[in-house]
């Protein structure tokens, strides 16, 4: 600006320098957020969190230990009818 309000006149070589500064400063500045973009698209958190598969495996575990109680149960019964139906046939 300094340059521009001179009262000479501006020199044209050091316009084209300052030009060419901030042009190769606009272009670093391109290239940097070009990078950190990049990096920012790379960078997954949760790459390697178990919690999905880890909470999975314990609803599976949880259902499973349901239908083990379950059959327990229906193993109780059945045995529960051999011996009624064994002290049905002692008596007759």
């Amino acid at each position: 600006m300094d340059e521009m309000a001179n009262p000479s006149g501006p020199r044209k070589e050091l316009i084209n320098n300052h030009c060419s500064e901030f042009m190769q400063l606009i272009k670093d500045i391109q290239v940097t957020l070009r990078e950190e973009i990049k990096s920012a698209c790379e960078y997954r958190p949760f790459e390697k969190c178990d919690y999905v598969p880890r909470i999975s495996n314990e609803i599976c575990c949880k259902k499973l230990e349901y239908v083990i109680s379950q059959f327990d149960n229906m193993k109780q019964t059945i045995e529960g009818y051999h011996a009624a139906a064994s002290d049905h046939m002692a008596l007759d």
